[in-house]
């Protein structure tokens, strides 16, 4: 009888088990015991997800994920805080790759003269025809002034040298490449300036003038250019980078991303806003967006004006610490008359460059001959950085979204009011008085301008501070950002700014598995730790990407 008893309980307990796991739905993946920020509407703080087939399945307590699902994979998070893939919405993925591979690193440098011993070392490491170099800034020296030829020519009499700045709208370059590039005192271009002395170049070129130079310099092979996308790729998912958007691609750039997305050597997601020329034009915007799962063709990026660094960006007045100079345009009217019809008319999204107050009230001017009210083309004024006072109303009127880089203005803050005086600064960098135009607000690095780390575009944006906490208050600390908003601005901002919204941003169901795990809570810890902050792992697609080895 006792023997009888015992084999019905054991019996009844196997049903249990088996009815238990029959009833559990497979995953691939389990992540739970987290502080999961999901990042939707009701900016929800759960517990634990579930994911299958690349995809969000469920968002939860950790009970009740674990009651409903079961997985051969599965993490206990012990507390770690978990956020949505983070989102560049403003970089040059493809250019940060380049500069690994063909360029010294000049950021940091007090001094033209620090400049060319990093030259002298890198050319002994790196021997090649031409030396090139990116990052150079005369705000950080002690004499503002830009450089000239003459130290370059005594180095490398026979080697052509490109050096450009770090706002990548200036160079200074020697005598060898103006020969190669064909420019002298009588050389002019529409949208640039070569800066002359006595009538002849002193290898300082603005802008377009840059573009002399680079139809000069080889390209790069398709296998540099592979090595390049993987080293940008790779740096990207240590940041906690899943997503990107590259700021201006040739057609041969943007086909080898196709290449290699499909053979699966490139998994970043890329939303690919196209230089307008000819070729990209016939071949993609005719043909209407291009949408998959990794990439989104679907804009046209273009140049109104400079930047503020090299007194390139528009200005409405001059400039405070340069009389006479208000910055310059481009192109003339008509070409941005041209590109903006063609992206209408195959409903591309149009993101311009403007950074003085003069180019975005330019932009908004020719953007305003095409957009009807209550639009949702979302087309884009990038950086935006000196908006006139009376122009901030027409992005809302307009529906014209800011996308800006609050690292930005933690690196322009020592000097910027120098370029525009103490009134017109105070409508600089005025990131909640654009944020409240539309109600958001996408964030990005413009890497390799500023630092890769998505993290310090959180910080920068709440904190208004350098990375050494400067100044005590913060640069005109009306206008930061929550910390709520700023996580929206690396996260579902973004995705809203590349019309990406409904798959990626936001840890929700149906969505992509992207998400970041980090070693501390970004949301409640000390802001000045934001900066100190790793990220532990990184996950596209439910797959892991990126693990931090101590």
């Amino acid at each position: 009888m006792k023997f009888v008893m015992l084999r019905n309980l054991v019996l009844f307990l196997m049903i249990i088990v088996l009815t238990n796991c029959m009833a559990k739905k497979k995953a691939d993946l389990i992540v739970y015991n987290a502080v999961v920020y999901t990042v939707d509407d009701s900016f929800s703080v759960k517990e634990a997800f579930a994911v299958k087939d690349g995809k969000f399945l469920a968002i939860g307590t950790t009970e009740a994920i674990l009651n409903a699902y079961s997985s051969e994979q599965t993490i206990d998070a012990k507390g770690k805080p978990i956020y949505p893939g983070f989102n560049d919405a403003h970089c040059h993925f493809y250019g940060y790759g380049t500069n690994k591979i063909q360029r010294a690193d000049l950021t940091g440098t007090t001094s033209f003269e620090e400049v060319v011993e990093r030259l002298v070392e890198h050319h002994k490491a790196f021997p090649s025809k031409w030396i090139e170099g990116r990052g150079w800034d005369q705000n950080d020296w002690s004499i503002k002034e830009f450089p000239d030829k003459k130290l370059l020519d005594e180095q490398f009499p026979n080697n052509p040298v490109f050096l450009i700045r770090i706002d990548g709208h200036a160079a200074v370059v020697n005598s060898e490449a103006l020969k190669l590039a064909g420019i002298d005192g009588n050389t002019s271009i529409m949208g640039g300036e070569i800066i002359l002395q006595n009538g002849e170049p002193t290898g300082m070129l603005i802008d377009n003038a840059m573009e002399l130079i680079y139809k000069v310099i080889p390209p790069l092979t398709k296998d540099q250019n592979i090595q390049a996308f993987k080293i940008a790729q790779e740096d990207c998912f240590a940041v906690g980078l899943t997503s990107v958007s590259d700021a201006g691609l040739e057609k041969e750039i943007v086909e080898l991303i196709i290449e290699m997305q499909k053979d699966e050597t490139l998994a970043m997601r890329i939303n690919a806003m196209l230089s307008p020329s000819d070729e990209n034009i016939k071949h993609f915007v005719m043909n209407g967006p291009m949408v998959t799962d990794h990439l989104s063709i679907r804009s046209i990026k273009l140049y109104a004006d400079g930047a503020l660094g090299s007194r390139g960006a528009r200005m409405i007045e001059e400039y405070s610490d340069d009389h006479g100079n208000q910055g310059m345009f481009i192109f003339p009217d008509a070409f941005y008359m041209e590109k903006c019809q063609i992206a209408k008319e195959n409903n591309y999204q149009v993101n311009t460059h403007a950074i003085g107050d003069g180019g975005v009230r330019f932009v908004l001017d020719t953007y305003a001959r095409f957009l009807e009210k209550n639009n949702d083309l979302r087309w884009r004024i990038e950086h935006a950085q000196v908006v006139h006072p009376e122009d901030f109303k027409r992005f809302a009127m307009l529906n014209v979204i800011p996308s800006v880089q609050p690292t930005h203005a933690t690196s322009d803050m020592y000097w910027a009011e120098d370029r525009l005086g103490p009134e017109r600064i105070k409508s600089a960098y005025a990131y909640k008085q654009l944020l409240e135009q539309n109600g958001w607000i996408p964030l990005g690095t413009d890497f390799p301008i500023e630092s890769i780390n998505p993290l310090y575009t959180f910080y920068a944006a709440v904190s208004r501070t350098d990375l050494n906490g400067y100044p005590d208050n913060g640069f005109q600390i009306n206008d930061q950002l929550t910390r709520e908003e700023a996580l929206k601005g690396i996260t579902i901002w973004p995705a809203r700014a590349a019309f990406e919204e409904n798959k990626k941003g936001s840890i929700e169901k149906g969505k992509f598995a992207d998400f970041v795990i980090l070693d501390g809570d970004i949301m409640t810890e000390d802001l000045f730790q934001t900066t100190k902050t790793k990220v532990a792992s990184t996950y596209l697609s439910g797959s892991e990407v990126f693990h931090l080895t101590y």
